[in-house]
């Protein structure tokens, strides 16, 4: 098991706690020991500082007021040297522990996170931006790695500094002690009233930053669209207005800690007058030793600013935790069940598939399918055409799971669609996007990408031939090994298309569906890779949606949709001897490709 497997092996999905200290401690689950010697680090580290003004405390009354000087001085700048070695070594354990472990947890949360996002359904990544998630799986992972590098540590240390110099204070003179303490509930009354306030203008921040960061990854993605339209400047007009919603909001932030420091700051200032004072006159009435004055100037620094400190932590801690809920917001989300299914097959699927009053809405709009009947045989070619939006790619959506039907019935080869594992159809089911998505990679790498074994390069090359893009690729400087740019702009439309063609035909599935596949590509490309399509569609059930006739002439089944419904199915002999949409649009598109024939002719 490799360090990764061994991080992502505690689910973080499990932490469904509504307690946020619920689920940050179940995050460090593997690394709790290891936080808690940091914190340990830091409570010895803490004594030894203490130690050290106890111990010229002892120097000052006895070796220079009482000249006691049975202790070698060169012992006592010995035992002054070995605590502060002490207390820093002590200090490097806890801080270098504390940020070792909030890395390793950062790194499990990424990789969780990431591992969660891959597992999600359609549907939430519909309604979820980008930027967004990128927001959440960088900044907001970063604060929580913050907060257990050094607010969850320091807290720790604030607490041992505390509780070791008051009782070292108390053992100087209990007044004096409790005289520290004045302060501390009105410091603790501003921070909390301070955490609560800007906790929700925390979340406003970081929501508008996400909405910035879904901005940049918007434009640079369609950076070609926008330098062709030349919108240059209405995109940075655009950016400056989110961005400035974004400073505003940043302001607001700060003009809240512009308050609470100074409040502190001043607070913190006024009660070590007031604490100096007392022991000043403590020592004049010989209640304090001048050697216990001196231990106390140093010994209240480490009660009052860690109290100021505290108050800081604390909002500090607020963001973070505000960070935090927003990543196990993703968490809390359901992921899809690829396994799931009370049926599964030991064959790859025949091809047999029906349709019965088949409905689906998605959850904020009515019916977009709608009593959808329609049945296939194994290795026929089924075209569908329709207006834009009439459910078409919804429709074949719901063959692979990716959403689930609302009422009827799907079966392939007579089994209901909800009982076979999502796993087994996306595996027998290959699909060519209408707008394909190349990855950052090479060109193979991209043709071998939808199957897990791995291919050899005669394997690559002939889906390649039969998707009329070998030539192409053989005529770059590095064939099949030629880098693809970041969603394939090193290529142009048709290529990016035969390239995606290329990578379901290399995955050789039992069901193909192709959404308007050959829509980018010209005539003379279409009439290759329809040709070469004949062959491989042999004994396999094929989906075409498309929007040009002339590319479904040859199915066996045509279905014409309209507003989410079949109006008409047939062949395209029968339809287009029938009166209804699909003869409408025929005789459109065939008088649209005569006029350009004759102005071909004409030219």
């Amino acid at each position: 098991m490799t360090s990764t497997d061994k991080i992502i092996d505690y689910d973080l999905t499990s932490a469904r706690s509504q307690n946020k200290l619920v689920n940050l401690w179940y995050c460090m689950s593997g690394y709790r020991m290891r936080y808690l010697f940091a914190i340990l680090s830091q409570g010895f580290s803490t004594v030894c500082k203490t130690s050290v003004y106890l111990l010229l405390s002892w120097f000052i009354d006895n070796w220079l007021i009482l000249k006691v000087r049975t202790v070698p001085i060169l012992m006592i700048v010995g035992a002054l040297i070995l605590l502060a070695a002490l207390e820093g070594t002590f200090s490097f354990f806890a801080n270098s522990t504390a940020n070792y472990t909030a890395e390793r947890i950062a790194l499990r949360i990424r990789n969780n996170l990431f591992n969660h996002i891959q597992r999600l359904t359609f549907a939430y990544h519909a309604k979820v931006d980008t930027g967004d998630l990128i927001q959440r799986s960088t900044s907001d992972v970063d604060a929580i790695r913050r907060f257990f590098s050094e607010e969850a540590i320091g807290v720790g240390r604030i607490l041992f500094l505390f509780t070791i110099n008051f009782t070292a204070i108390y053992r100087i003179h209990p007044t004096l002690a409790f005289s520290t303490l004045i302060i501390v509930p009105f410091v603790f009354l501003i921070a909390l009233g301070f955490f609560r306030s800007i906790s929700k203008k925390y979340d406003l921040y970081q929501n508008q930053d996400a909405v910035i960061s879904t901005m940049l990854q918007e434009n640079l993605t369609g950076i070609r669209v926008v330098k062709a339209f030349a919108r240059q400047d209405y995109e940075i007009q655009k950016y400056d207005q989110e961005n400035w919603k974004k400073y505003q909001l940043g302001k607001r932030l700060l003009r809240m800690e512009a308050f609470f420091w100074p409040s502190t700051d001043l607070l913190c200032g006024a009660q070590m007058a007031v604490s100096f004072i007392i022991g000043a006159f403590f020592t004049i009435d010989g209640k304090i030793s001048v050697g216990n004055y001196v231990a106390f100037l140093s010994l209240i620094i480490w009660i009052i600013w860690p109290i100021r400190n505290m108050g800081r932590l604390i909002v500090h801690m607020s963001r973070a935790l505000i960070s935090f809920q927003r990543v196990m917001d993703v968490f809390k989300e359901d992921q899809e069940q690829l396994e799931k299914g009370s049926v599964i097959p030991d064959k790859e699927p025949q091809g047999s598939i029906t349709f019965e009053n088949v409905c689906f809405a998605y959850q904020s709009e009515d019916g977009i399918l709608k009593d959808i009947s329609f049945s296939v045989k194994p290795g026929q070619v089924v075209a569908i055409i329709g207006s834009t939006g009439s459910g078409k790619s919804t429709l074949m959506n719901l063959l692979p799971r990716f959403y689930e039907y609302s009422s009827g019935s799907i079966k392939i080869d007579g089994i209901e669609l909800n009982q076979l594992p999502r796993s087994y159809l996306r595996k027998y089911i290959g699909i060519v996007e209408q707008e394909p998505f190349l990855f950052s990679r090479t060109i193979g790498e991209n043709i071998a990408y939808g199957v897990s074994e791995k291919k050899t390069l005669t394997e690559i090359e002939e889906a390649a031939r039969a998707a009329s893009v070998h030539e192409n690729i053989r005529s770059f400087s590095k064939g099949y090994d030629t880098m693809v740019g970041e969603r394939g702009v090193t290529l142009s439309g048709g290529q990016k298309q035969r390239i995606a063609i290329a990578r379901t035909l290399l995955k050789n599935p039992r069901i193909l569906i192709m959404d308007d596949a050959t829509s980018s590509v010209d005539a003379d490309t279409e009439s290759d890779i329809q040709a070469s399509l004949k062959n491989l569609m042999l004994n396999r059930t094929t989906f075409i949606i498309a929007h040009r006739i002339q590319t479904i002439q040859d199915a066996d089944l045509i279905l014409v949709m309209d507003q989410g419904r079949i109006i008409q199915s047939g062949t395209h002999q029968e339809l287009s001897n029938q009166e209804g949409l699909y003869q409408k649009i025929f005789k459109i598109q065939t008088r649209i490709e005569e006029e350009l024939e004759k102005e071909m002719c004409c030219d």
